[in-house]
């Protein structure tokens, strides 16, 4: 039963994000899904059926796409897992995990209450930092309709999540703001582990970025 359920959700979630060009499609929540599955395998305490409902319904309705509504995500993963008669215990762990593992500001501590929520919370985040990062920033800022850079506008450290939410910032500030200190919000030694090649390459695409912003690669 709970394999054809994860298999419905997994169908459910693949329909709605498809062709979701921000960075925040199907193959970004398959990823998470895939990661967070296999870090709760060799967590033998962790709740796989959480853990996997939680990682394909971590951004069923984000905030960013609705508002700022933090409360969107938990609503909808409340009304398909009840369209298919989960068990309320299971439907509360899951919108624990989804209420909780946004990154909300870099001033913003953001644990997570349950083991599940920390695996879900670390493969959402390694999905957010190297190669694919870096793409995913780039197609979450166009979409935005957000400048490459702009050396006038200086980085902020968020100190609320209701700041981090108004935050309209260039691309590149993204990397100082989030993700280039994601690699010390992770739980678990097997993404951090992954999380360092990856942070590696962030720093030097930057470096790079910056140089070729202003040619100083031309020699």
């Amino acid at each position: 039963m709970e394999t054809a359920l994860i298999s419905r959700t997994a169908d459910f979630v693949r329909e709605k994000f498809l062709h979701e060009g921000s960075g925040h499609d199907w193959e970004h929540i398959r990823r998470v899904w895939q990661v967070a599955r296999g870090l709760a395998q060799d967590t033998p305490e962790a709740n796989l059926l959480h853990t996997e409902l939680g990682a394909l319904l971590h951004d069923v309705a984000d905030w960013k796409f609705h508002d700022g509504d933090e409360e969107a995500g938990p609503r909808a993963a409340r009304a398909w897992l009840e369209s298919q008669q989960v068990a309320e215990s299971v439907i509360q762990a899951v919108e624990i995990i989804i209420r909780e593992v946004s990154f909300k500001g870099l001033g913003v501590l953001t644990p997570m209450s349950t083991l599940e929520g920390e695996l879900v919370q670390d493969a959402d985040r390694l999905d957010a930092i190297g190669a694919i990062g870096v793409a995913r920033a780039f197609a979450y800022g166009g979409h935005k309709g957000r400048p490459l850079h702009d050396p006038a506008v200086p980085p902020i450290e968020h100190a609320s999540f209701a700041s981090y939410k108004q935050n309209v910032a260039p691309t590149l500030n993204h990397f100082y703001e989030k993700l280039l200190h994601l690699r010390e919000r992770l739980h678990t030694p097997a993404a951090r582990r992954v999380a360092e090649q990856r942070h590696a390459f962030m720093e030097a695409f930057v470096a790079q970025f910056l140089r070729e912003w202003e040619g100083q690669d031309l020699g």
